[in-house]
């Protein structure tokens, strides 16, 4: 089981990743005990590696039901905040286009009343 490969598990539905994730566990619990009862020094070696693929599978089953969420999301008015693009403090809080572009009441008057004189006379 050791070294499983990211590449592998992209292809796994959500069923067969928990099945693996709970054989590595499981394989996991047993190299803790043999570590315990005074095993051999290279399962200290091979605890590491079933760690390691442990987080392997939690990040591609974490990773495909974001990806699932985004999906659900797309075109809703409301996005949950932790889906939302990061960006900065300042970038997310600046006017959207739409807002820049929009004109108040006084200045819609002033274009109105005074609009752009034209002139027969080119500089």
């Amino acid at each position: 089981m050791p070294g499983v490969k990211a590449a592998q598990l992209w292809t796994k539905n959500k069923a067969e990743l928990t099945k693996q994730l709970d054989e590595l566990k499981a394989e996991l619990q047993n190299l803790r005990v043999q570590k315990m009862t005074g095993g051999a020094a290279s399962k200290l070696t091979k605890i590491h590696d079933v760690r390691k693929s442990i987080a392997r599978v939690l990040t591609i089953i974490n990773l495909q039901q974001r990806h699932q969420l985004r999906l659900f999301y797309k075109g809703k008015k409301y996005i949950p905040l932790d889906l939302r693009p990061k960006k900065t403090r300042a970038i997310r809080r600046r006017l959207t286009a739409h807002e820049q572009s929009l004109k108040t009441a006084k200045d819609q008057k002033k274009a109105t009343h005074f609009p752009q004189r034209k002139f027969a006379v080119k500089a």
